[in-house]
Order: structure tokens, then C-alpha cells, then sequence
């Protein structure tokens, strides 16, 4: 048996190097990843009736991958943001084994033309005019947090810009001012 051939070892290094020293991916994402090629190889070992350390790398055939992710969908009611998350992981880590292995390159190939599903985004609220009125009469004015309150909100109102946008912008200014503090005290 070919020792590049057997999954194993693709996905330890994978995971325990790829993951964390190449990609530099967050812990949590990393956990993801881990739980999904788990419940990939366990699923590919049920159905192919081998144990999971002899499983091949071919042996996670793009069939084999369709047959799985709706599994998902059907078995824990999860939604197709949550499966595209884990055709996410498995991409990565079939860009990954055909670049490291330009042996399984057209294996890479035919798992990275897996499609991720369609979804129906959401559509984005807005608050219509007596809302915002309303809102910003909410703020205490008597307050210096209300004071600031009603500012943040008329700049997100005026402006269109987005929350984590304000919030960027207070931090930016926030370390600004800590500088503008800094040269003084000097």
C-alpha cells in the first residue's frame, strides 16, 4: 500500500501543521475544520466499511462528499450556511493535499468543484423615520453617556455608516486621544 495514498497522515499534518503554522487560522476555526474531516472520515468509514486509519485518500470521492453534506442537512436540521462552513473545510484541505501531493491533484480537482449551496440572504432592515426619531429621544441627554449616545447614533444615522464602523472609528479616536495625551504629558 502507498504511504502518500493513506488519509492519515494528510490530515495530521493538515491539522496539527498546516492549520495552525501556515494559515494561522483561529483556534475555533481550527476546531471546526478537526470536526468536520471527523465526521467526514467517520461517515466515509461507515459507508465504505473500512476502518478510518486505512481509509485512502481517493476514497473521499466527490460522491462520497455529496452523499455527506446533505446528510447534514436532513439528519440535524442544519441550514446550508452550516454546510457551505463545512465544504469550506474540506476545500481547504483539498487545496492543501493537491498542493503538497501533486499526486492527488485531479483528487483536489474534483473535490474543489464541489458547489456550495444557495441561500437566501437576508434582507438588510433599516429603521424608517419616526424609528430614528424615537431612538435618538431614547438617549438621556443629561448624561455624558447618553450625550455620547445620541451623537454615535446621529453620526450612524447621517452618515449610513454601519455599527462596527462607529466602533472602529471610537477606537481609532480613542487611541488618538491616548496620544494626543501621551505628547503632552511629556
Amino acid at each position: 500500500m502507498n504511504n502518500s495514498n493513506l488519509l492519515a497522515p494528510w490530515v495530521k499534518r493538515f491539522l496539527a501543521e498546516y492549520l495552525v503554522t501556515v494559515k494561522n487560522l483561529a483556534r475555533s476555526t481550527q476546531l471546526s475544520y478537526r470536526d468536520t474531516l471527523g465526521r467526514l472520515i467517520r461517515h466515509a468509514a461507515n459507508e465504505l466499511g473500512k476502518r478510518p486509519d486505512l481509509l485512502n485518500v481517493d476514497d473521499i470521492s466527490r460522491e462520497l462528499i455529496n452523499r455527506f453534506l446533505p446528510s447534514l442537512t436532513t439528519s440535524k436540521l442544519v441550514g446550508a450556511r452550516t454546510v457551505n462552513q463545512r465544504l469550506a473545510a474540506v476545500h481547504s484541505f483539498a487545496r492543501f493535499v493537491g498542493e503538497y501531493g501533486p499526486e492527488h491533484l485531479q483528487w483536489s480537482g474534483c473535490v474543489l468543484s464541489i458547489p456550495f449551496r444557495k441561500f437566501a440572504r437576508p434582507q438588510i432592515p433599516y429603521l424608517e423615520k419616526p424609528e430614528m426619531d424615537a431612538l435618538l429621544a431614547a438617549a438621556n441627554l443629561q448624561t455624558a453617556q447618553g450625550v455620547r449616545d445620541h451623537a454615535l447614533l446621529l453620526f450612524l444615522y447621517n452618515t449610513g455608516a454601519r455599527a462596527t464602523q462607529g466602533r472602529g472609528l471610537a477606537t481609532a479616536t480613542a487611541g488618538r486621544r491616548r496620544q494626543c495625551i501621551r505628547q503632552i504629558a511629556r
